[in-house]
């Protein structure tokens, strides 16, 4: 979690967003609600550089929102590669494809509309990487859900771990989301078939390779 000042300064020394990225980025902002949401500028350009590193086969989103990080992550995407994207809004659906098909990924990006926790048991691993954000209660469930999932020395990264700073004095936030957070960041520090990191970019992301 960054002020905004120094969160502008970060991003006038990233790498310029793609146009499509812009478009997207006024189209969610103008029309979508809680446009908050999306992955934006620095974080997109950092999932767009921790993909082209790892250039995974596969990669599994869950939660699309507008379809900007999916759009970063798949810049990365080893040559025949493929990202599935999971969310349950399906009334964003046409949007996400809309962008999709602008970024040139529509061969490579697939939506799937409906619950994750009902959709993840279904899918095929092995996965490289692994992006995780939606449901904040459900995050030890998604975190269950995908592990073995995950191949081995693959990436997961669990979006909005810092939640504004509740984190750090959760008994001040007795809610659902702040609780399903600090239990996952708990799973994780005990996990011992992961290295986890949290880094500080927008609202913390949580950085967990698999051993």
């Amino acid at each position: 979690m960054i002020g905004i000042e120094w969160e502008n300064f970060l991003k006038s020394h990233a790498s310029e967003e793609p146009e499509v990225l812009k478009l997207l980025a006024r189209k969610t902002h103008s029309d979508v609600l809680m446009p908050r949401m999306l992955s934006g500028h620095l974080q997109g350009r950092w999932l767009a550089m921790i993909s082209q590193l790892v250039k995974p086969k596969r990669i599994l989103e869950i939660g699309t929102y507008t379809g900007y990080s999916a759009i970063c992550l798949a810049e990365g995407l080893a040559a025949g590669g493929q990202l599935i994207t999971i969310d349950i809004n399906e009334e964003l659906a046409d949007l996400v494809n809309e962008f999709v098909q602008k970024a040139g990924f529509s061969d490579r990006i697939t939506q799937l509309t409906g619950p994750a926790a009902d959709i993840i048991p279904s899918l095929d691993g092995p996965f490289d990487m692994v992006f995780i954000d939606a449901d904040k209660a459900l995050y030890p469930l998604y975190y269950d859900l995908v592990f073995d999932k995950v191949a081995t020395g693959g990436l997961i990264l669990v979006d909005n771990v810092a939640w504004d700073g509740k984190v750090l004095e959760p008994e001040k936030h007795e809610n659902k989301e702040t609780k399903g957070i600090m239990a996952l960041l708990e799973k994780v520090r005990q996990d011992d078939r992961v290295e986890p990191l949290i880094l500080p970019i927008r609202d913390g992301i949580l950085t967990a390779r698999k051993k």
